[in-house]
């Protein structure tokens, strides 16, 4: 499986992005699929979470009512949708694909994805 990023930039404190994800493919090996983001210095850290079968989605608390994760099956796709960004949004959003997913989506852990992409940088001022 293959995953490439695009959408990132640079915005304004306030303003909105949407990211993309591009799969090679949207099967059982792609059944959850998430993005996650890591700022300098600092862990990779866990940012939503959707089944690609049921379109169920999970956010953490940092960003729960500004993002937005959905797909477009025909495209192979999963987006991102990020508004209201702030400053601390800053990092490189990285997208994650696995065929299970984590036991339990308050907390995924990067180890829980098997596929990953390159990543996209997002810097919010």
């Amino acid at each position: 499986v293959q995953l490439v990023e695009s959408g990132g930039g640079s915005v304004q404190a306030g303003g909105s992005l949407r990211l993309s994800c591009a799969a090679s493919e949207l099967s059982y090996s792609t059944a959850c699929m998430g993005w996650f983001r890591q700022a300098p210095g600092q862990e990779r850290e866990w940012v939503a979470s959707m089944y690609i079968g049921d379109s169920s989605t999970y956010y953490s608390d940092s960003v729960k009512g500004r993002f937005t994760i959905s797909q477009d099956s025909a495209k192979n796709t999963v987006y991102l949708q990020m508004n209201s960004l702030k400053p601390e949004d800053t990092a490189m959003y990285y997208c994650a694909a696995d065929s299970v997913g984590p036991i339990g989506m308050s907390n995924p852990l990067p180890a829980d994805f098997g596929y990953w992409g390159q990543g996209t940088q997002v810097t919010v001022s």
